[in-house]
């Protein structure tokens, strides 16, 4: 015998496993509240002893909203609702013509100085400081971009401590490697530091930029980092000289 919680006899002399039997063998056992009026008048006979197991015993699946289980914020949305938008490569071609001449051409001075090198199979100090001096202005020009971006009013980045705090953060690394002129590859590595930095605030930290903007500035900082990689390794690999000994 089964009694449950409320103490009503449920099952007597039964075992379970049989009436488990006849509850799935008979799934079209109505209760008494499920029957029509007419019906349980017209027949007069009580319904079976078993009807009441059938919705006790009877397994029902639980469902749960599937909103709930895969709840999570739209691919646009930040944890603190702020709207970021997204970006693709293909998002280039919409950019301005000037922005993206001039982002292009200011690619001249860090691809010059390996090209020189490496047609002349030279390492020459003074142009590879050079363009460590460059990538350094350009890593402190990505940060007061940011600074002035979150200034004017209505702004998608408010001039809030994250926004202009990150925004100093690449003028600093700039000055470290100006400081580095008797280490040319201690300063190189700090300016690529500054760009993968300034990249990192850029796409995925500090909202507002524009899809156009962001994929400019991924090429334009994989083509400086590819740049002051390839001076690196002409260092190691070539001769050095100095430009003073072969104008005399």
């Amino acid at each position: 015998m089964i009694r449950f919680a409320s103490g009503r006899r449920i099952i007597s002399g039964v075992p379970v496993w049989r009436c488990l039997q006849q509850t799935t063998r008979a799934p079209n056992i109505t209760t008494k509240a499920q029957q029509p009026f007419h019906s349980r008048a017209s027949s007069g006979s009580m319904p079976s002893r078993l009807t009441p197991t059938n919705g006790l015993l009877s397994i029902r699946p639980v469902s749960w909203p599937v909103s709930r289980l895969c709840h999570r914020d739209s691919p646009g949305t930040s944890e603190r609702g702020d709207r970021k938008e997204g970006f693709s490569l293909r998002a280039l071609a919409q950019a301005p013509k000037p922005a993206l001449y001039l982002g292009l051409s200011g690619l001249i001075p860090f691809l010059s100085v390996p090209l020189l090198m490496a047609a002349t199979q030279s390492f020459y100090p003074e142009l590879a400081y050079a363009q460590v001096v460059y990538g350094a202005s350009i890593v402190s020009f990505l940060g007061g971009a940011r600074w002035g971006f979150a200034l004017p009013a209505g702004s998608p980045a408010q001039p809030d401590w994250m926004n202009l705090g990150n925004s100093v953060v690449p003028s600093l690394l700039a000055w470290l490697a100006l400081l580095c002129r008797d280490n040319i590859a201690e300063g190189a590595l700090v300016v690529i530091m500054g760009l993968g930095l300034s990249l990192h605030y850029d796409l995925t930290l500090l909202p507002g930029y524009p899809s156009w903007f962001k994929a400019m500035r991924t090429i334009l900082t994989l083509v400086a980092t590819f740049s002051l990689v390839a001076t690196l390794t002409i260092k190691n690999l070539c001769t050095e000289k100095k430009i003073k000994e072969i104008q005399n």
